[in-house]
């Protein structure tokens, strides 16, 4: 197979398709979606190629039909006809008022009006689109297929601004609840976005949507799956090793296949270098704040468990951390499981892109010096190489003590007792290394264990007043925590760790070796 052009930042399916480019083929999604249906919505994190997938609809439908020949629709669909379609797309620059926001609007009915040759005599945005789709079903004889992307950007561009941002969200309110009232005049209509606005505050006018969010039928919807990259991408792989892209880019779930983030994979292909490609385009610094805010034990970050409820409800006035970091892509479903018609859903990180790079962007949040942190963190790497524990104490001994008072008192998230824990987690994790937080066992629930270069380490952490108490070491060997990994015939490493509350500082740091 020969190689092609990689479609980076490409959102366009008619030059991927003039321009020789690899494309994954999701036309059978296209047709399913249609024949079955006629309202979706569909929540997916930035970067997955909801883009593409409107464009694609956008030329279906236009009945371009040379550029899906080849494709899985193509003898499918009737191409002797074609629909007006009416496109909105929120995903270029920020809207910071209600001002900028209507604007915004007019421009793209503006731009719908001169692509169907439309006028529009109705004063407000509202009556405006209505009149447009109307009009555009009586000048053609066809129904309005109408395509919405990025539909919530103009809100959380503006989360940090609660009052702008629900003023935002009642705009595009006032838009959206246009769609269901010209029922009679639309074929087709899919709205995209990288949250879930709860039906109440933003779609009270469209309750009509199909959300596909966790569809199993359509987890593959967006994104690469693995047979995609034995395929389509065949001649990239060559030269990669498969499991180091598995474990860097793949495990994203909505309850049915998994996929790869199609970013990170083209600039790996490109630059042939594992890197967070995704998690750089877009520093989470809203997201980052929040946690520290709420003071979030980040151990148990990355095995969240919730409902469907909250898993889908997010509201300006009511963000939830896990349906937060679910729909912005930081956290993917593991596990969902049905009890007397309820869904629960197990949380977890999709992979070693986000599980590393966001913690390290949180132990650079969380501590006073950023830099040091990166030295730190370079430092940990090479002691455990070693198993050299008498400079780890030293490591975290000089770096605890290195924090002034005057952060502690200016940082409340310094002064909850499981900061000093979720910073040593942190430093861990942002090494990409096996950490398993809160290892449950029948004695109980240890810590954290870290398994890395052949060898075991079992942590425990306790805060004690001013003095080391030896208790960390001395529940880890009471409780047996060591004894479910000697089966793996791997040295293992009982580490107790105790901070003081009154010190702000590491006071234990008891060793035994098995």
């Amino acid at each position: 197979m020969s190689r092609k052009k990689l479609p980076i930042g490409i959102q366009t399916f008619r030059e991927i398709c003039e321009d020789d480019c690899y494309y994954v083929d999701k036309t059978g999604f296209a047709l399913r979606l249609i024949e079955t249906g006629k309202y979706y919505f569909l929540s997916r994190p930035r970067r997955f190629g909801k883009s593409l997938f409107l464009d694609t609809l956008a030329e279906l439908f236009a009945g371009r039909e040379p550029l899906f020949r080849g494709l899985a629709i193509h003898d499918h669909w009737d191409w002797s006809t074609s629909y007006p379609v009416l496109r909105f797309s929120f995903g270029g620059g920020l809207v910071q008022s209600p001002e900028e926001l209507e604007r915004k609007i007019r421009e793209q009915l503006h731009v719908n009006q001169s692509a169907l040759g439309l006028g529009c005599v109705e004063p407000g945005i509202d009556g405006c689109f209505a009149e447009m789709i109307r009009q555009a079903h009586a000048a053609t004889g066809q129904r309005v297929v109408v395509l919405v992307d990025e539909y919530d950007k103009p809100i959380l561009d503006n989360l940090t601004r609660p009052e702008t941002a629900r003023a935002m969200r009642d705009g595009l309110r006032n838009l959206y609840s246009v769609i269901k009232d010209m029922d009679a005049h639309i074929r087709f209509a899919f709205l995209t976005g990288v949250s879930k606005f709860s039906k109440v505050s933003l779609f009270s006018g469209l309750n009509n949507l199909n959300d596909i969010s966790v569809d199993s039928g359509y987890s593959s919807l967006c994104g690469y799956t693995e047979q995609d990259l034995e395929t389509v991408f065949a001649p990239e792989i060559e030269g990669l090793d498969r499991a180091e892209i598995r474990d860097w880019y793949n495990g994203y779930n909505w309850t049915g296949e998994s996929v790869y983030n199609p970013f990170d994979l083209l600039l790996l292909f490109q630059k042939r270098k594992f890197r967070p490609w995704w998690f750089e385009t877009g520093t989470p610094t809203f997201l980052v704040d929040l946690l520290t805010q709420r003071a979030t034990w980040l151990p148990r970050l990355g095995h969240l468990e919730t409902d469907a409820a909250l898993l889908s409800s997010f509201d300006v006035d009511a963000m939830t951390t896990e349906a937060l970091m679910f729909q912005a892509g930081y956290l993917t479903i593991d596990l969902e499981e049905e009890i007397s018609g309820n869904y629960f859903y197990r949380l977890r990180y999709p992979n070693r892109e986000v599980y590393q790079s966001l913690n390290g962007a949180l132990l650079t949040a969380w501590t006073p010096l950023g830099q040091e942190a990166v030295r730190h963190r370079k430092s940990l790497h090479q002691l455990l190489l070693a198993n050299d524990f008498v400079g780890m104490e030293v490591l975290f001994g000089a770096f605890f003590s290195s924090i002034p008072t005057d952060w502690h008192r200016k940082n409340p998230i310094a002064r909850y007792e499981g900061y000093y824990a979720s910073v040593f987690y942190a430093y861990f994790a942002s090494l990409g290394l096996d950490i398993t937080p809160e290892d449950a066992s029948n004695a109980g629930r240890l810590d954290m264990a870290v398994r890395f270069n052949g060898h075991v380490y079992l942590f425990e952490f306790k805060v004690v007043e001013l003095t080391p108490e030896g208790r960390a070491l001395k529940q880890i060997k009471d409780r047996g925590y060591a004894d479910k990994y000697r089966r793996l015939g791997q040295p293992i490493h009982l580490i107790g760790v105790e901070f003081s509350r009154e010190r702000h500082a590491l006071v234990g740091f008891e060793v035994e070796s098995q």
